[in-house]
């Protein structure tokens, strides 16, 4: 299956006129980058169900391998060029949340912005060097990174790359089930137009051993997560709106 980004150009006409003035007077670009980001912070919480309902086991952070699965399937779904926008948009992400925070919260379970940045420009480059280079460069992956890049992606083909194989079925299914959206803010209709689209193709993939409700909904803060009690992912559209005042003018 191979994915291009076309969510923002479909929605630039489709919002209505009492949405949120924060977010429908946002540029193309601006709206492109939140969706890039909205796609990787999904893919991130899609490897903790993954994680959950095929009883996965880890070794390390669970964190770290969710990471790894987003940029494995932004490499594996997309285009080259919309696999290219969406690793520079992820990326920036990260940045834009080192600096907002003064400090690194070394007790957290997600590592520090700034390495995750670097984890996935390697990972992203080592998928492909002979034809991402400019990006490793740009980017500003260090040379003594870069060399060992391909590899730390051939060990996340032999981790994940089963794993997806098992799931795979001809024909697809519905085992990701997008509930309805109650908010009829523009942020929130904007974030269930991306998780539709995106649920729709991978529907179109794969079939998981047990349902995952993914619900988009206001949390009271900048969040996404996945319960496992449950079995649901919540993209919180909080996120949404500090995406958007993150994203690069």
């Amino acid at each position: 299956m191979f994915r291009s980004l076309s969510v923002a150009a479909l929605l630039a006409c489709a919002l209505p006129a009492q949405a949120e003035f924060s977010f429908e007077r946002t540029s193309e670009d601006v709206k492109s980058y939140v969706e890039s980001n909205l796609l990787g912070i999904f893919y991130h919480e899609f490897g903790h169900a993954l994680i959950d309902v095929m009883e996965l086991p880890i070794f390390g952070q669970e964190e770290d391998a969710a990471d790894v699965l987003s940029v494995f399937l932004i490499d594996a779904f997309y285009e080259e060029e919309a696999a290219v926008q969406l690793a520079y948009d992820t990326a920036f992400g990260f940045l834009g949340e080192a600096e907002q925070s003064e400090d690194i919260a070394f007790w957290d379970v997600h590592g520090p912005d700034l390495q995750r940045y670097y984890n996935l420009v390697c990972l992203f480059y080592g998928a492909n060097p002979d034809e991402r280079e400019d990006v490793a460069q740009e980017l500003g992956l260090p040379e003594e990174r870069a060399e060992y890049c391909p590899d730390e992606f051939d060990q996340a083909l032999h981790s994940w790359g089963g794993v997806l194989d098992e799931i795979s079925v001809s024909g697809g299914g519905q085992s990701l089930k997008l509930q309805p959206l109650e908010d009829k803010g523009a942020a929130a209709q904007f974030t269930h137009s991306v998780m539709a689209t995106e649920l729709a193709a991978l529907n179109e993939e794969f079939e998981l051993p047990s349902p995952i409700d993914i619900r988009v909904e206001a949390c009271g803060e900048v969040n996404a997560f996945y319960d496992p009690l449950n079995r649901e992912i919540t993209m919180c559209t909080e996120f949404t709106d500090e995406l958007t005042l993150m994203a690069p003018q």
